[in-house]
């Protein structure tokens, strides 16, 4: 349609919706929120950071590496992001699967795990909107 002030106005059917941490538009024959034959976005950051933390808990483990503080050197980042990264070995191992197969709640971002959390599994789970029997 055409404004009153001459601009056009295009009206397009379309959602926009947080899907695992990103913002991602749903266009208008997939308003249901399925898109047909579309992959499932992957948060590369989360499985990045997943991979890291158990790879660095092995080297922490193997006592290839004493301390946070030393690998946190040998890695050139800070001490207080390893410590982060580290915590993520301690989430329940199913959310850990559900992260691994790009099942997380919508809004689940590498900065909200990385965010103090519970240790008791269960909360876990409630903490981070994963379902709980």
């Amino acid at each position: 349609t055409v404004a009153d002030n001459g601009n056009l106005q295009i009206h397009i059917p379309m959602l926009i919706r947080r899907m695992r941490g990103r913002k991602t538009v749903i266009a208008p024959q997939a308003l249901d929120g399925d898109i047909p034959g579309a992959q499932e976005p992957v948060q590369s950051a989360v499985l990045q950071a997943l991979a890291r933390a158990f790879s660095w808990a092995d080297i922490l483990e193997s006592g290839q590496i004493k301390s946070i503080s030393e690998l946190a050197r040998t890695l050139d980042v800070d001490g207080s992001y390893v410590a982060r990264i580290l915590k993520l070995t301690t989430l329940a191992p199913d959310i850990v699967e559900a992260l691994i197969n790009g099942e997380e709640p919508n809004g689940l971002s590498l900065a909200k795990l990385t965010q103090t959390f519970p240790e008791d599994w269960t909360e876990q789970r409630r903490q981070f909107g994963f379902a709980t029997d």
